[in-house]
C-alpha cells in the first residue's frame, strides 16, 4: 500500500509541477521482462532517468514475482532510492532503516550506504531560505539536529566508507546552520535583557560548533553576559581566551580593555589555624 501511495503522490506532484526532481520523462510506463535481473536493470535505468514511478513499479514487481531472488533484496533498497528521488524523505528514511535492520550483513549496509542515505534524507528536509519568510536559522532545527546526529554517527561507524567525504561536507554545512541558530537565540536573549539565557546558548555554541565563524563574537558577548550576571571572573576567563586565540582581532583589543576595567580577582582567604586536638576521653571505671 505504501508503494501505491508513493506512485499516487509522485504522479500528482509531478503533474502539478511541485516536484523539481521529476525531471526526465516521468511517464510511469513499464515493460516487464521475464527475469528478475532484467526487471532490476530496467528499474535502475528508470532511476537514472528520474522516472520514480516506473522505477518503483519495476522494483515492486520483482519483490512480488521473484521474492526469493537476490534481486528482491536489492529491489527493497532501490525502492527506498525511488522514494528518496521523489522527495518522499520520511518514507525513504523508514525504508533504509528497515533494509539495514533485516539485512545487516548486506554489502550496501556494511559499506555505509543505507546509513549515509538516512542522513542525507534528513539533510534534504532542512528548511530553506525564501525572501518573504524568516531565515532558516530562526526556524525549528529538529531536522537539522537529526541530520547532524546521523552524519556524526555515520562517520564514527564508517570512517573509510566511500560516502565519508560527502558525509563530512554535509556535517560541516549542518554544523554552520546549527551554530547560526545558537547565535541567533543567544542574541535574542541578550536583546531582551536575559543574560543567563545568552550565557547558556553561547557556551553550547562554543563547545559544540567551534571554528565555524562565530568564536570571536561569541567569546566577546559571553564575557559581557557573564559580567551582566555578576560573574566577573568568568568574564575575565572568556575574554582571556578571546585574546589568546585571536590576539590581532578587533574584539581582542576590546577584550583587553574590558579586562583592565575589571576588579582585581578576590584574594583567597588564608587558611584557618587547625583546631587544637581534643583532650582524650576519661576512662570509664569498670563496674564493680
Amino acid at each position: 500500500m505504501r508503494r501505491i501511495a508513493l506512485t499516487l503522490v509522485v504522479t500528482l506532484a509531478c503533474a502539478a509541477g511541485v516536484l523539481p526532481a521529476c525531471g526526465g520523462k516521468t511517464t510511469g510506463a513499464v515493460d516487464y521482462s521475464v527475469s528478475a535481473q532484467k526487471n532490476y536493470e530496467k528499474g535502475l535505468a528508470e532511476l537514472q532517468e528520474k522516472d520514480w514511478i516506473a522505477a518503483a513499479k519495476y522494483f515492486s514487481f520483482i519483490k512480488s514475482r521473484f521474492p526469493y531472488s537476490k534481486y528482491a533484496v536489492l529491489a527493497e533498497l532501490r525502492l527506498a532510492d525511488a522514494e528518496f528521488g521523489a522527495e518522499q524523505y520520511l518514507e525513504s528514511i523508514d525504508s533504509y532503516k528497515l533494509f539495514a535492520k533485516f539485512h545487516p550483513t548486506h554489502e550496501m549496509v556494511v559499506n555505509g550506504y543505507a546509513s549515509f542515505r538516512i542522513g542525507e534524507a534528513y539533510y534534504k528536509m532542512l528548511p530553506g531560505d525564501f525572501w518573504i519568510l524568516p531565515p532558516s536559522y530562526e526556524k525549528d532545527q529538529s531536522s537539522t539536529e537529526d541530520a547532524e546526529d546521523q552524519m556524526r554517527r555515520f562517520l564514527e561507524k564508517f570512517p573509510d566508507s566511500p560516502y565519508s567525504k560527502r558525509a563530512a561536507e554535509i556535517l560541516a554545512k549542518v554544523g554552520k546552520r546549527l551554530a547560526a541558530h545558537e547565535w541567533y537565540v543567544a542574541r535574542y536573549y541578550w536583546d531582551r535583557k536575559k543574560p543567563m539565557g545568552t550565557v547558556l546558548r553561547l557556551r553550547h555554541l562554543l563547545e559544540q560548533f567551534p571554528g565555524v565563524g562565530y568564536d570571536e563574537e561569541a567569546m566577546w558577548l559571553l564575557g559581557r553576559a557573564y559580567l551582566a550576571v555578576d560573574m566577573p571572573d568568568r568574564a575575565r576567563q572568556a575574554w582571556g581566551e578571546l585574546v589568546e586565540k585571536y590576539p590581532k582581532a578587533k574584539r581582542a583589543s576590546e577584550a583587553r580593555e574590558a579586562i583592565a576595567r575589571l576588579p582585581a580577582p578576590a584574594a583567597a582567604a588564608p587558611d584557618a589555624p587547625a583546631p587544637a586536638p581534643a583532650p582524650p576521653p576519661k576512662a570509664t571505671p569498670a563496674p564493680e
